[in-house]
């Protein structure tokens, strides 16, 4: 038992306390006593006698609220009958006291949702409750509307869970509730009200109950909030209005006793001006039609029918013409809120009474004229305005009664398409009959013919079941469809004809291409449409597709639906009509792209191959098997491999494609390139080469190990049969000697290619005799074919494993031994080699620091040692290191073949010029170790990255490279130096370059004024300035910066007018901008030379650099 003293506290805390903090605290200690059993609730109540007689009103609601909070927070605990019955009588008695009406409320509350497992309320207990709350309450009078909203949770309540008991109460029980309820106008308590109205109907649902004689009273008391409107909404009452307004459709549609007065009101309400009136008038009218039944709702079909007509004359817009947004089926048309609920109204009237609704849209007078007026107009633009809206209101009827049930769509048929038939000039006796050359087929009429044909499309492909599908075969709609699909092909064929030269966004070229699309997607081969008429369609679009394509709206139009027609019958798999298709479409697209004589302009041929290929996966295999042949069949495609690369296989990932279909596409191109004889013509037609390694690196890098490994044996077997390497072994016999190796260009493309499956593949990827393959790629680099054969032996050290983790490797070959390979292997170079040393033998270092004393075997050389460092930096080896050491060897020992003296006289000579490009080399190095690369080594291509690799090369090589230039005295040297160090900078992570900015900055500053002297440096510079400007930007880098603010801001004056690249002007107005927010007096000083560099640029020949001038001027200005 819990002390007294404890328990009295708590209760005077709560009774005593204004924070609401407190008395839930108490509140919860005195629920928690008695749920733990230490206080029972009779003591409880012993304790509060005092508290719940007292004849201070304060008081007194104070603790029956408390008792009634208590109650609900022990809803879950057992309590015996006369427990229950004791607290019954006291709060029933209770909500006669309106001083304590809340507590009185909660307590009834509570004791009313008590399930039967703990102990509940009594029948007779329930409606004594509801006796007294009937007896004393006034709902309304509640000025709180918490207080209201309890009293409508009771009542929802006790419906919910004691009908039958308080239904005794007969009428009193409706006058209660039609009382409480009305004027309400809180959001909440209206919910509630119109859920307690049906819930009431729901539970009174025959017409000789509780609530028929007073239907009219309860409505009366709900019809006065319809519609929901809100005249001063705020910001959130879109979703309370929203929710408002679906609780009193529900009670609308509650019982069909409610329906001669709801939709009487409805149908009034549709003429309304008000905006929500005539939306919720549509809506209510669609569900109360299904929940009041087709009986009670046939009397009102002809009104409701004529409303929906007007309502879609009226707001129906304009149809979109067009096929970059339009839909698969039928006509496009913008999206109006009261259209697709008159539409939706339409449908479920039709579902609910097909023949009385659809004889009255065959009957109407407005349906019926229409034939007659559109027979008048020829073209679309005849048509006036008025009957323009007229007919697309029709069409849109009748495409939905076509969709809806098959008894309205076979009605409208054997009715409306019989007439159509007629008026095109196709009698049912002659169907097939040919259209007179002299007459032209009336617009209107296809335009009605295919809202007709999309609607009964849509109705038949709807419906997939075999058993369904046989017996829309033998309906009116389908056998009349069957009869009429030749005709109906020439109708729409002859519009093309005729409406072709015309303006480019002709309707008749959209109604002609539409009607032959839908037509063309009427399901599998049991549907009405024949296989030969199917035939003809697809020959009809691949006619335009050859030879309309300056037609330019045509061809694009046919070309959209060949695509929708393709990815329709793929669905049908091995059907007829998708092997029609495949043949006729996926086939001849092939077939152009080995054609020389085509006339077809070779951008739109890609755009037809992409959109065909993109119908299914089997067309895209027979594009991938087309495209490999085309490839080597016609040299001058280079698209072709663009198109694979950018369209065809992102599209084959995203579609979840089996990696089959791409490693057959690379199997084949290794076919293709080991039978092509004129392989080395790749090198004569620009970019082919780069094109098909770019698609070889994108496709194998796609695949799976297993994949990968079949890729590399058929490559390999094709690199050691075809080319002048046909004994691979003879390349391992050391010391290496690039002069004895006649490549040809052949062999070089071959090699190149199969160097892009290397840098692709996984690491676990077995690449056979790899030493073998290393000494060629070396070999070749050294003969020129320098970057792929370069990546790919960057990629083989990137993807090695050492020693130590040979188990593994599943590789020939571990780390250590294949970087033995590069750095160790022996390299001669006899005396027919172009006037080389005799004899004599070097390795790859010994070639980068110009030993050789050939200085485009050393830039080949250097070239390739940059891609075999980045491999090894990004896995974080060591060996790194040496490599930029051999590299700033270069960059320092680059001018001491000419002595100071005689240096000038060598300025222009041959030897200068490689000296120079040498160093450039060297410099350039940096770059590719740096770089982000798209084309290998990278995560695309499963290279192994280390993280932080930039953060840790950074941090290890500026400090020597500064050093270097500190001590260089040679300026050539140094403007090379100064390039290595700008590479580094602008790929350096800005967190690494911030931690130190004071010293980077003069450097970087240099770096600048150096990279203004070369139009071709203007990339770097840009990149420079970037770092610069990340630098300002960040309160670290201003702190560094102020030293050297004015140094800065001569530097960037000089280039606010760079003439070269408007991003240089433009970023380094954008530093200036930056650099006024440093300390006044450090910048104060150069505010007139920045203001009279910058009303220069305020007549920039380009808007963005003008723009940030008068930014910049503005600020400094005010400086």
């Amino acid at each position: 038992m819990a002390e007294t003293t404890q328990l009295t506290r708590h209760i005077e805390s709560y009774v005593d306390s204004s924070s609401p903090t407190h008395q839930a605290a108490s509140l919860n200690a005195i629920a928690s006593l008695v749920n733990t059993d230490a206080l029972t609730l009779e003591a409880l109540i012993r304790e509060l006698e005092m508290y719940l007689t007292t004849t201070d009103n304060v008081v007194r609601a104070r603790g029956i609220l408390l008792l009634a909070e208590v109650m609900t927070h022990i809803e879950s605990k057992p309590l015996n009958s006369a427990t229950i019955h004791s607290l019954v009588g006291f709060f029933k008695d209770r909500l006669a006291d309106w001083r304590a009406v809340r507590g009185a409320l909660v307590g009834c509350l509570a004791l009313i949702r008590r399930k039967s497992v703990v102990g509940m309320v009594t029948d007779s207990d329930a409606t004594t409750i509801a006796q007294s709350f009937l007896q004393y309450m006034q709902v309304q009078s509640l000025g709180q509307h918490y207080d209201r909203k309890l009293c409508f949770e009771l009542l929802d309540c006790l419906l919910e869970r004691y009908f039958d008991a308080v239904t005794t109460l007969g009428e009193d029980l409706i006058y209660g509730i039609c009382e409480a309820i009305d004027a309400e106008k809180d959001p909440d308590c209206l919910k509630l009200a119109f859920h307690i109205v049906e819930s009431l109907a729901q539970l009174n649902p025959d017409s000789s109950g509780l609530l028929a004689s007073f239907a009219k009273d309860v409505f009366d008391i709900l019809e006065p909030y319809f519609p929901i409107h809100f005249t001063r909404p705020s910001s959130g009452d879109t979703h309370v209005q929203r929710d408002l307004s679906t609780s009193l459709m529900s009670a609308f549609s509650s019982t069909p006793l409610f329906e001669p007065f709801v939709i009487p009101l409805l149908l009034e309400k549709l003429s309304s001006s008000l905006h929500s009136a005539k939306i919720d008038s549509l809506k209510y009218l669609r569900v109360c039609s299904s929940k009041y039944g087709a009986g009670r709702i046939a009397k009102y079909a002809g009104a409701i029918w004529s409303s929906l007509k007007d309502t879609l004359s009226t707001y129906l817009g304009e149809p979109d013409f067009s096929f970059t947004i339009a839909p698969v089926d039928g006509i496009g048309f913008p999206e109006n809120e009261f259209v697709l609920e008159a539409l939706s109204l339409l449908q479920q009237l039709i579902v609910q009474n097909s023949s009385l609704l659809v004889s009255l849209i065959i009957d109407d007078e407005d349906v019926n004229s229409i034939f007659s007026t559109i027979a008048s107009y020829e073209t679309y633009d005849a048509i006036p305005v008025q009957e323009k809206k007229k007919l697309h209101a029709i069409g849109r009827i009748l495409n939905i009664t076509a969709k809806t049930t098959i008894s309205s769509c076979n009605a409208v048929f054997e009715s409306l398409f019989s007439r159509l038939m007629d008026n095109l000039g196709f009698s049912v006796r002659f169907p097939n009959s040919d259209i007179p050359p002299s007459q032209r087929v009336k617009f209107g009429f296809l335009y009605v013919c295919i809202e007709l044909l999309a609607g009964c499309r849509e109705l038949i492909v709807g419906s997939d079941e075999p058993a369904l599908q046989y017996v829309f075969e033998h309906e009116t709609c389908c056998t009349m469809l069957h009869r009429f699909s030749t005709p109906l092909f020439n109708a729409f064929g002859s519009v093309l004809a005729v409406s072709a030269d015309r303006c480019p966004l002709d309707p008749d070229t959209y109604i002609g291409v539409k009607g032959l699309q839908i037509l063309a997607m009427f399901g599998s081969d049991v549907f009405p449409i024949q296989k030969s008429v199917f035939e003809n369609i697809l020959k009809k679009f691949m006619s335009i597709i050859v030879e309309d394509f300056n037609k330019t709206i045509l061809w694009e139009a046919a070309l959209k639906a060949l695509y929708h027609v393709g990815s329709f019958v793929q669905k049908f798999h091995e059907s007829e009509k998708a092997m029609s298709y495949r043949n006729l479409v996926v086939e001849k697209i092939v077939e152009i792209l080995s054609l020389d004589d085509i006339t077809l302009p070779f951008s739109l041929e890609l755009e037809a191959l992409s959109n065909i290929g993109m119908t299914g996966m089997k067309n895209m295999l027979t594009i991938l098997q087309g495209l490999g042949r085309a490839v080597f069949s016609n040299l001058s495609k280079v698209h072709l491999l663009e198109c694979y690369s950018c369209q065809l296989l992102p599209w084959i990932h995203e579609n979840g494609g089996s990696e089959d279909f791409v490693m057959q596409f690379v199997v084949d191109i290794w076919s293709q390139a080991g039978n092509c004889m004129d392989f080395s013509t790749l090198f004569e037609e620009k970019g082919l080469l780069d094109a098909i390694m770019k698609a070889m690196k994108l496709s194998v890098g796609s695949c799976a190990v297993e994949s990968q490994n079949l890729i590399i044996q058929k490559a390999y077997c094709v690199l050691s049969s075809h080319t002048n390497f046909q004994q691979l072994k003879e390349v391992e016999r050391l010391p290496l000697t690039p002069g004895n190796y006649n490549i040809s260009l052949r062999d070089e493309g071959l090699i190149s290619l199969f160097a892009s499956v290397v840098i692709a593949v996984f690491p676990k990827t077995y690449i056979p005799n790899k030493r073998v393959l290393m000494h060629l790629f070396i070999i070749t680099l050294l003969r020129g074919g320098v970057v792929p054969v370069a990546q790919a032996l960057g990629s083989i050290l990137n993807k090695l494993v050492s020693t130590s983790n040979s188990a593994e490797n599943s590789s020939d070959l571990t780390l250590e031994e294949a970087l033995d390979v590069i750095f160790n292997t022996k390299i001669s170079f006899s005396s027919t080699d172009n006037g080389r040393s005799n004899g004599n033998e070097m390795v790859l270092t010994d070639i980068c620091l110009g030993i050789a004393n050939d200085r485009m075997l050393q830039i080949n050389a250097i070239c390739g040692l940059s891609w075999i460092g980045k491999g090894l930096l990004l896995s974080g080896h060591e060996k790194i290191k040496d490599i930029i050491m051999i590299f700033l060897e270069c960059l320092i020992s680059g001018t001491k073949s000419a002595s100071p003296l005689i240096k000038d006289s060598l300025e222009n000579t041959e030897e200068h010029i490689q000296d120079l490009l040498v160093m450039k080399c060297a410099a350039d190095a940096f770059h590719v170790l740096m770089s982000d690369s798209e084309v290998c080594l990278n995560r695309k291509f499963h290279a192994m990255i280390r993280p932080l690799y930039k953060q840790r090369f950074s941090s290890s090589v500026m400090p020597i490279l500064q050093q270097i230039i500190t001590k260089s005295h040679s300026s050539l040297s140094r403007s090379f130096l100064y390039r290595a160090f700008a590479h580094i900078l602008s790929d350096t992570p800005m967190v690494a370059i911030l931690s130190e900015a004071k010293k980077l900055i003069p450097v970087l500053l240099d770096c600048l004024s150096m990279l203004t002297e070369d139009i071709q440096d203007k990339d770097m510079l840009y990149g420079l300035l970037l770092v610069l400007s990340g630098i300002l930007t960040e309160k670290n880098g201003q702190e560094a910066a102020i030293e050297n603010a004015h140094i800065i801001i001569n530097c960037l004056i000089k280039l606010v007018d760079y003439p070269h690249k408007m991003l240089v002007r433009e970023t380094a107005i954008q530093c200036l901008v930056a650099l006024s927010e440093l300390p006044h007096a450090r910048i104060y000083p150069m505010r007139t030379q920045v203001l009279r560099a910058i009303s220069k640029c305020l007549d920039d020949s380009k808007r963005a650099v003008r723009h940030e001038a008068v930014k910049c001027r503005q600020t400094w200005a005010s400086t």
